[in-house]
């Protein structure tokens, strides 16, 4: 249980979209960014490290996104819906991208498995949230 769903309701400003699915995302965000970053540690003591340098390089891209992007959805007082939607949209591709390179070494190493599957989780709430009503029209403005 973290405080994420609190804090959101205590801005004084509202939160331009549902808040219980802003905090799922923020928390999966979150806990991907743990995930990677344990994952790329691990990596880095197996006996194979020289076959994990592209899932070392993918975890530690991956946290980074996803902390960048669970503090900006952290800030809705000064959300630029555009930028929250391509934030959103680079979260979904790195965590996919690791997610992927995660199961290919998930029946050697435990740790991997477990980072594919906060990756996937991760995926599927930034893109839930961006099948949100409230960022259609980041999109429409985004090209997309």
């Amino acid at each position: 249980m973290t405080d994420t769903r609190e804090m959101l309701d205590a801005s004084p400003t509202g939160v331009p979209l549902d808040v219980a699915q802003i905090a799922a995302t923020i928390d999966a965000c979150l806990n991907c960014v743990q995930a990677c970053s344990a994952c790329a540690d691990a990596d880095l003591v197996e006996e194979d490290v020289d076959a994990l340098r592209t899932c070392i390089a993918l975890d530690q891209s991956c946290a980074d996104v996803c902390d960048l992007t669970a503090r900006v959805l952290s800030r809705p007082a000064h959300w630029d819906q555009f930028v929250i939607h391509q934030l959103l949209q680079a979260c979904v591709r790195t965590c996919t991208s690791c997610a992927e390179e995660c199961a290919r070494h998930a029946a050697h190493h435990r740790h991997c498995a477990l980072c594919e599957k906060a990756c996937r989780a991760c995926a599927e709430a930034c893109k839930a949230l961006l099948e949100t009503q409230g960022l259609a029209e980041a999109e429409r403005v985004a090209g997309g």
